[in-house]
């Protein structure tokens, strides 16, 4: 029910449509299974800390942004810029970059209609579902493909990207940390998380096409000089 801050909705079809994850029967499906039996061998307790404990709660949400006095509203929009203030210090808050602020928040709004969009488009099982000798640190309530953190995650360190080029690679960092974080959880495919970095990538492409995009990407720009 929510409209898209830059994308369009017959963008958002087309998007819907561009990626698709292999068939459940598929030699490439069972061969992730395989790889996620192997993390479940192998996660260190460090890995599962972080994964479980750090990583999984991050996230902003746009409902929660609407009400300034909503109980969850100060860390929602910490996690807005999350990886801001890991690569540039704590400094990096929306009170001191307002319009950085609010083109992530039309950003992230977008990367979460994309988000359920795709992912009730296509309804794939979690790999839990598929493989009994799994042994997931959570249990989701919707369906696997695409990767939500992992789309959140690259569509913001694509943006961040933009606006300080010199950081790019320790954003791209973040962003790969987070969908493997998920791998080790034993919640999402490799596919997920490809998906979702290839989606992320295709989103912002779209979101060019828009003006208003194009004219909040600058006025961020123009604080980061």
């Amino acid at each position: 029910m929510a409209a898209p801050a830059y994308l369009s909705p017959a963008q958002v079809e087309t998007l819907k449509k561009s990626v698709q994850y292999p068939a459940n029967s598929s030699d490439q499906t069972r061969a992730e299974l395989d790889f996620l039996l192997d993390w479940q061998k192998k996660r260190s307790q460090a890995q599962v800390d972080r994964s479980v404990n750090f990583l999984a709660p991050i996230g902003y949400w746009p409902h929660i942004a609407v009400l300034k006095n909503h109980e969850r509203y100060q860390s929602n929009m910490e996690d807005l810029f999350y990886e801001g203030r890991t690569v540039m210090g704590e400094s990096c808050n929306p009170e001191n970059y307002p319009h950085t602020a609010k083109l992530l928040q039309g950003v992230t709004k977008d990367m979460r209609i994309m988000e359920f969009t795709v992912k009730y488009h296509l309804r794939r099982a979690r790999p839990y579902h598929l493989e009994p000798y799994l042994q997931p640190l959570a249990r989701m309530r919707t369906p696997s493909f695409a990767s939500g953190h992992t789309l959140w995650a690259y569509i913001q360190a694509f943006t961040w990207s933009e606006l300080i080029p010199n950081k790019r690679v320790e954003f791209l960092e973040l962003a790969y940390e987070v969908g493997e974080s998920r791998e080790i959880m034993g919640i999402h495919y490799p596919s997920d998380e490809e998906a979702a970095r290839v989606l992320a990538h295709r989103m912002l492409v779209a979101m060019w096409e828009n003006p208003e995009f194009r004219a909040d990407l600058e006025k961020a720009k123009a604080e980061w000089k």
